[in-house]
């Protein structure tokens, strides 16, 4: 059976955001092989996770599942970490990003994902691990996209921190 080099973005904004995001990548590992995953980052506001805190991350991984059934896989991980296809805040948010160079226009999947190249949240960290892979309908490499996203400045890695640091930062010290 052939293996395909998936991305995936991950993101949550909802509950113990550290711990979804973790969980997920655990969950991952059990249907694909998790090559690389990025580092956290943290959408407006930055600093201490806030309730209004994006967190999002991508990884590559290789699958031998076809489109659809990565997709309902995907799908059972974010209902299994209690989100629901709803917009708006959840805990966990599963998205195929790229499948090999693979377009998909169907009514329940799209694939390049169709709104990654507006959303720096999701251009950071596929950055971070696949600078020069090409998008295969605009023809650009996430760090070329990443020059014109607007909300750039907006997103930062992020570094969870230590219960010393927060009890100083609740101090005001």
């Amino acid at each position: 059976m052939r293996t395909h080099s998936v991305y995936i973005g991950l993101g949550s904004s909802l509950g113990d955001r550290l711990a979804s995001m973790r969980a997920a990548v655990q969950h991952m590992r059990a249907i694909m092989d998790v090559h690389e995953v990025s580092h956290l980052y943290a959408a407006q506001p930055l600093g201490v996770v806030r309730n209004d805190t994006l967190l999002s991350a991508v990884a590559h991984c290789m699958t031998d599942l076809i489109p659809i059934d990565l997709l309902i896989e995907l799908q059972k991980i974010e209902r299994k970490l209690g989100s629901s296809r709803v917009q708006g805040p959840r805990p966990i948010d599963l998205d195929i990003l790229f499948y090999d160079s693979v377009i998909i226009d169907t009514y329940r999947l799209l694939i390049p994902h169709p709104r990654l190249a507006e959303r720096a949240y999701v251009l950071m960290p596929l950055a971070e691990i696949a600078p020069n892979l090409m998008h295969p309908v605009l023809y650009y490499t996430p760090v070329q996209l990443l020059q014109d996203a607007e909300d750039a400045a907006q997103v930062r890695v992020y570094t969870p921190m230590a219960p010393e640091q927060m009890r100083e930062r609740a101090a005001g010290e």
